[in-house]
């Protein structure tokens, strides 16, 4: 089953969302207006390459918020699972709970995918960065975990 979910591109307004975070208080999107806000679809707390990316915006966390920029994780895991996985890996940022892949689905974020050469629908690793105004400014699919963080940061003309 193919998904039709129209990928974003840099101008169009962010869907907004309100998830549950690791803690299960909503979070909305909203929240962020007047900050720029970096969000990112993982498939599944706690494997390697979620916790290696998950760990590499920890590790930059400070100078991407001295930059302005919020950071948002958003998995289809269950709050308890996202709670375990900050507390395991010391993640300071929040890690939100899309159980039926609503907004995954909103972001273009879940469809088909190849894995180990198989076609497979699941999760596609995308990070949405928002302007103040929650209008996209960059949309990246399929993204690789490892590098990605010191790739986005150059993208963001952070010093890598």
């Amino acid at each position: 089953m193919t998904d039709t979910s129209e990928r974003l591109t840099a101008g169009a307004v962010a869907p907004d969302f309100t998830l549950d975070d690791s803690t299960g208080k909503p979070v909305s999107l909203a929240d962020y207006r007047g900050q720029k806000v970096v969000v990112y679809f993982y498939p599944a707390a706690g494997t390697p390459g979620c916790t290696k990316e998950a760990c590499d915006f920890r590790d930059n966390i400070n100078s991407l918020k001295s930059a302005g920029y919020q950071v948002l994780g958003i998995s289809k895991d269950a709050p308890a699972a996202l709670a375990k996985f900050a507390e395991e890996q010391g993640l300071s940022f929040p890690l939100l709970s899309d159980v039926d892949h609503t907004v995954h689905k909103a972001y273009a974020a879940y469809g088909e995918k190849s894995l180990y050469g198989k076609t497979v629908t699941g999760v596609l690793r995308s990070t949405f960065v928002l302007d103040e105004n929650g209008v996209i400014a960059l949309a990246l699919y399929n993204v690789k975990a490892t590098g990605h963080v010191a790739s986005l940061r150059k993208k963001l003309g952070l010093d890598a």
